[in-house]
């Protein structure tokens, strides 16, 4: 327990009452439940506070990228309050700036939603004939298909936002969140530092040099890449002649940030629309085709190269977080697994306990594994990744 909690010097350790020392004798029938009704309970409450904790997670993560603009004002002799102010003002002015400049396209794609709604019910009625003369599903089964599937996706999405508090904590709490945090900064720190023991302060520090590294290394990372797939997913659009190509292409790559699942719904939103506004099957072929390409690029050559985060998470690790942060969060929760799994997998690589764990969650294989259980041949790639 000495590296969660503060020991104090020349003091004997306190006897800790009977209904705590005799825990470890509990038999595995007992602990197991336990374990399964604290987890259970442990998500349920994330989820019922899910309007306050994700305004909170997404302020950590801007807060820790936006830390050195704040640090390099402190520098400049800058008042805190004003350092802060000035922070979050350039932060907002980058989201008004690309908001803006997508800003003409919203428009345009708002005043066509009356022909692609005609146009969406002809090839809807087209599918429907096509569904019943090859497989002999009824037109009325369809509709029950496609109303669960709907409802569906509203609960899904409207997890992210689906109250008035839910979009208000957005706008509001966000920007104040980052304040604090920055301006509680060093108050935090010295918690974290007295919470834990005086012999672990080097462990302490190093944990969190690197989870704020990883952190700051992985959202400047995930920036760049973002920006060079959406120019490259604009310019395939704009030469294939498919409207509203630059705001396809942002959307798309701003879905490309939840892992392996982003990627499918990137080509499938260009594909329908290119169903909707042009006849035959060609641009939507070759839509699949330059989108193929370009997440051939971004997975070998982009995220390599440019994602210079000192933490990799295998890909199956990927997928279960992020669906399981989907049906935590909705479309939030999706886009703050990763992250938070890499923080989680620098903690775990730090503390020898829960280095097995890091070794999971990780892409690198296992040095000498045991060749009783594994196969050497598999494992004699120790950099091997899925892509």
């Amino acid at each position: 327990m000495g590296l969660f909690f503060k020991s104090r010097k020349h003091a004997p350790a306190p006897e800790l009452p009977d209904w705590l020392s005799v825990r470890d004798g509990f038999p595995f029938y007992i602990k197991a439940p336990m374990v399964l009704i604290g987890l259970y309970l442990f998500f349920y409450i994330l989820n019922q506070l899910q309007e306050i904790i994700v305004p909170f997670a997404f302020a950590g993560l801007i807060a820790v990228l936006l830390n050195p603009v704040y640090n390099r004002f402190q520098k400049w002799k800058f008042n805190k309050i004003l350092a802060i102010v000035l922070t979050i003002f350039i932060a907002v002015l980058v989201v008004a700036g690309i908001m803006f400049f997508l800003s003409s396209q919203i428009v345009q794609f708002g005043d066509m939603i009356p022909q692609l709604e005609k146009k969406t019910i002809k090839l809807l009625g087209n599918l429907q004939e096509w569904l019943s003369s090859t497989f002999g599903i009824s037109t009325e089964k369809q509709m029950s298909m496609l109303d669960e599937a709907i409802n569906n996706s509203r609960t899904y999405v409207g997890k992210t936002v689906n109250t008035l508090f839910g979009i208000i904590s957005f706008f509001v709490l966000i920007p104040l969140y980052i304040f604090l945090l920055l301006f509680y900064k060093p108050l935090i720190l010295n918690f974290i530092f007295e919470v834990f023991d005086e012999n672990n302060s080097e462990q302490v520090a190093e944990i969190l040099q690197e989870t704020k590294g990883a952190v700051q290394s992985y959202i400047v990372g995930l920036m760049i890449e973002t920006t060079i797939v959406a120019t490259l997913n604009s310019i395939a659009l704009l030469i294939l002649g498919v409207p509203y190509a630059l705001l396809l292409g942002v959307i798309g790559a701003i879905l490309n940030l939840i892992p392996y699942i982003g990627g499918i719904i990137a080509i499938a939103l260009p594909v329908l629309i290119s169903f909707i506004t042009k006849d035959g099957y060609t641009t939507p072929l070759l839509i699949i085709g330059a989108y193929t390409v370009i997440q051939f690029l971004d997975n070998n050559i982009i995220v390599p190269r440019v994602v210079s985060s000192k933490v990799s998470v295998n890909a199956l690790i990927s997928i279960l977080v992020v669906l399981l942060g989907g049906t935590l969060w909705g479309v939030s929760g999706m886009f703050l697994s990763i992250p938070f799994v890499a923080v989680l997998k620098i903690i775990f690589d730090r503390i020898d306990e829960l280095k097995p764990w890091g070794k999971l969650l990780g892409d690198t294989m296992p040095d000498d594994p045991p060749a009783k259980v594994v196969n050497p041949n598999e494992a004699e790639d120790k950099e091997r990744t899925l892509f």
